[in-house]
């Protein structure tokens, strides 16, 4: 069985992804709060990304390798993260995952995951929210 890393066209696939992720970050006006979380220079945190993607979906733990365990919510706790800030980077991903057409039944999965995960990194709570 491969993986789901394979399974969406490996390493093309995610670089495509991210590229797409942080060009939605970086132009729609939603998401300008996250954006504003970032630098200047997008290129560190897309790789980053890219790495981190690579082993969650199953391929090579890139990340693992030169950061060690990934720790993503005490690596995030410097940032405000909420329900809009959850929902920004979502929009971001799923206009990424439509520009690279990932398929069903890879699509609503690794979705369905992702912001699972981005809930997970929210770090300030509101009554309701």
């Amino acid at each position: 069985m491969s993986s789901v890393y394979e399974a969406i066209g490996g390493e093309l696939t995610i670089r495509n992804l991210v590229e797409r992720f942080y060009f939605h970050m970086d132009t729609l006006p939603e998401a300008k709060s996250i954006r504003e979380m970032h630098g200047a220079d997008l290129t560190p945190v897309k790789e980053k990304l890219f790495m981190y993607l690579s082993g969650w979906l199953g391929g090579p733990n890139l990340f693992e390798e030169k950061f060690g365990h990934p720790r993503l919510r005490a690596r995030h706790l410097p940032f405000k993260i909420d329900k809009p800030e959850r929902d920004q980077w979502m929009i971001c991903m799923v206009h990424a995952f439509d520009d690279v057409q990932v398929m069903e039944p890879y699509r609503s999965e690794i979705l369905h995951s992702l912001l699972n995960l981005a809930d997970h990194m929210r770090n300030q709570s509101h009554p309701g929210s």
